[in-house]
């Protein structure tokens, strides 16, 4: 079981690898308004098509030496670490998903069981790539695309439900769907009384967040709900002092809501438990 995981967490970071260029299309193009299947990628500075041996992610970069084939205009170095970042990012979520089976013999893991683990590490992953996809657009134009954010509550709605009533775990569809209304009523509420320090953009995803989180438990929904305000407190108190924005400023939350939520997944059962027995609730 241990071969199997190894070769199937380096299968998910080529296959990172290959989502983050196509990311790197979606991130410029649908703030745009843009295809993102049409025309073909080009290069911005001569018009000249990326030719197919040009588009392997990092790799092309590298032999190019960050430079386009025909104009040899420089290209952003943000292309390789999108895609070498999520490489790493569907690796983690790979890593974390997956583990848990590492002390099963492949004969003791029933098909219901592979087939809900599948699910649900599909559904992660696509969470992965729509977080990098968001916080990127977020940090750029400061919005929260509805093209992204809406189709992301049917995803994972069929395959976190479908993980769930593969197994008969039931108590995750419920606590899925309490999270994902619990999430979307406290933004909406917060947009509604703080209507300049919250756009509706965050509500929707708060819902998508919540969905997720909610489906792992109530350790990862209370700790990635809260991390969020963590988090981006900090930062927007640094940026404060240091005097890099007024407090009239608008600082993207999008981004801290994503990294919020993805403490709760890794971590937020083991800082819940913690946190409890702290006080000798646990």
């Amino acid at each position: 079981m241990t071969a199997i995981l190894i070769y199937a967490v380096i299968l998910l970071g080529v296959l990172g690898a290959a989502i983050g260029s196509f990311l790197n299309v979606v991130v410029y193009r649908v703030p745009q308004g843009l295809s993102i299947v049409h025309p073909p990628s080009a290069c911005p500075a001569c018009g000249h098509a990326i030719r197919a041996r040009d588009n392997v992610p990092v790799l092309s970069w590298l032999v190019l030496r960050g430079k386009c084939r025909d104009c040899r205009a420089p290209i952003s170095a943000r292309y390789p670490l999108v895609e070498s970042g999520t490489a790493v990012f569907f690796v983690l979520v790979g890593w974390w998903e997956l583990a848990g089976l590492i002390e099963n013999p492949v004969s003791m893991i029933s098909t219901a069981t592979a087939v809900s683990v599948a699910l649900s590490l599909a559904a992660f992953l696509y969470l992965a790539a729509l977080s990098i996809a968001l916080a990127l657009i977020d940090l750029d134009v400061h919005r929260l695309p509805n093209k992204i954010v809406l189709p992301a509550y049917v995803v994972g709605a069929v395959l976190l439900g479908s993980a769930a009533l593969i197994t008969g775990d039931y108590d995750r569809l419920i606590g899925a769907g309490i999270g994902l209304a619990a999430l979307w009523l406290a933004y909406f509420l917060m947009a509604i009384l703080y209507p300049g320090g919250m756009g509706f953009g965050d509500v929707k995803l708060a819902g998508v967040l919540g969905l997720f989180l909610g489906w792992l438990g109530w350790g990862p929904l209370i700790v990635g709900s809260f991390a969020a305000f963590l988090l981006g407190g900090v930062f927007a108190v640094g940026l404060l002092v240091t005097r890099q924005v007024t407090r009239k400023g608008g600082i993207p939350f999008g981004p801290w809501m994503l990294l919020g939520a993805w403490v709760g997944i890794f971590a937020g059962d083991t800082l819940w438990s913690s946190y409890l027995a702290l006080f000798g609730l646990a």
